[in-house]
């Protein structure tokens, strides 16, 4: 290693550990951001109330779910016996609920088969106002502070009182036939409900529509904790489902890349080390060796393979092999992507493969008779083994 080598890399040394020093000692800034997650520990995480459920519902099992209501719900539906495996509270708590098409009808149907959901957010799916008879309202005419009351007169001293942070969002109708108003809050001299519990079918909907009550900022306020343990205890005592905000592959906490990116000290030092070592590559990398002969890479001869095999089969006219092995190699694609048992291919089958597969019922159906019929005949035509090859192209491509 030269002398000026030797330079070069003690100056970068010095340089990393005085950005080190220097971010260690500087004061972090206090994360403000309303993140509603429940592994954020600052002022509008929902840490507190994550790690309290146990406290709050000790007869309760609580899951943590890491997928949309959708996906969780329905992979945890039974078909046959038409009934969810997973019974319980579903808990959502964010300001802007993600709350898809698919993953609202199905949080419908939970309730309707006798489970709860408790909502609390700015913004309520349209297909659940539209089946509960509900709607919201904002108003932007608010100083920013407000009071939240408890309709129950036992609650009646137990007020919650915040001053930031908050959006005037409330109910501006209601069913009075199938809702009990839990709360109300109040903006000036404005006082509106925003607390209410719904029923539909034989399970409830209890929606609180200011999510910044259950964050850290305002439960670590002693003055706040009989509002939030009595607006809780509204949740039935139940299985509880709590939806997380970090979906499943998102969450990289044990990758060494994410923890140096997190701090900002350790990110400029990695990026200053790429810099540096691109520079000594570019100024110092000489050719030190023979020009490497180039080797031409192997054919791909699996083309051609397929070619002359499918040459001989059709020379041969083996229509039955050819349908045999089409749909041999269709129900293997059915097993492997959709988790289907293939040996009855039955109306149940057509019923869950659609729902799986996401497509029509009626398409399915023809496809299956095609292939029982084909296995059933004894001399198959080249018409026959076209008509099958295109009920399966249409199914993998629609």
């Amino acid at each position: 290693m030269s002398k000026s080598l030797k330079v070069y890399i003690g100056l970068l040394v010095l340089v990393i550990g005085f950005i080190l020093f220097i971010e260690s000692i500087k004061t972090q800034p206090i994360n403000w951001s309303k993140t509603y997650n429940e592994k954020h520990k600052s002022p509008y995480g929902t840490f507190v109330l994550y790690n309290e459920l146990e406290t709050l519902f000790p007869d309760s099992e609580i899951s943590t779910v890491n997928k949309t209501a959708y996906e969780f719900l329905d992979g945890n539906y039974d078909f046959d016996e038409d009934e969810y495996n997973v019974n319980g509270t579903y808990i959502q708590i964010e300001e802007y609920a993600t709350i898809d098409q698919s993953s609202a009808e199905e949080m419908l149907y939970y309730v309707s088969l006798g489970n709860d959901v408790f909502l609390s957010t700015n913004t309520i799916p349209k297909i659940i106002k539209d089946s509960l008879e509900l709607d919201t309202n904002s108003s932007f005419s608010f100083k920013g502070e407000a009071t939240f009351k408890l309709a129950n007169p036992k609650f009646k001293s137990d007020s919650l009182h915040i001053k930031k942070g908050l959006n005037n969002v409330y109910f501006n109708k209601l069913n009075p036939n199938n809702t009990t108003v839990l709360g109300t809050q109040k903006f000036g001299d404005s006082t509106h409900v925003n607390f209410a519990k719904i029923n539909y079918g034989s399970g409830t909907f209890i929606f609180h529509l200011q999510p910044i009550t259950f964050t850290n900022y305002t439960i670590l306020k002693p003055k706040n904790k009989s509002y939030i343990e009595a607006a809780l205890g509204y949740i039935p005592n139940k299985n509880i489902y709590y939806k997380s905000k970090n979906r499943v592959g998102t969450n990289l906490g044990s990758s060494k890349m994410r923890f140096i990116l997190s701090k900002p000290a350790l990110k400029y030092a990695w990026y200053l080390g790429l810099i540096s070592l691109l520079l000594f590559i570019i100024f110092n990398a000489k050719r030190r060796q023979r020009i490497v002969k180039i080797i031409e890479p192997h054919k791909n001869t699996t083309v051609a393979f397929i070619k002359t095999i499918g040459n001989l089969y059709y020379e041969t006219k083996d229509h039955n092999n050819l349908i045999s092995k089409k749909v041999m190699y269709f129900l293997e694609y059915i097993r492997r992507n959709y988790f289907l048992d293939t040996q009855i291919l039955d109306d149940k089958f057509v019923k869950n493969l659609s729902l799986k597969a996401n497509k029509k019922q009626e398409d399915i159906k023809i496809l299956v008779n095609k292939i029982a019929y084909l296995r059933a005949k004894t001399n198959c035509t080249e018409q026959d083994l076209l008509d099958l090859n295109k009920l399966i192209e249409d199914f993998y491509n629609s």
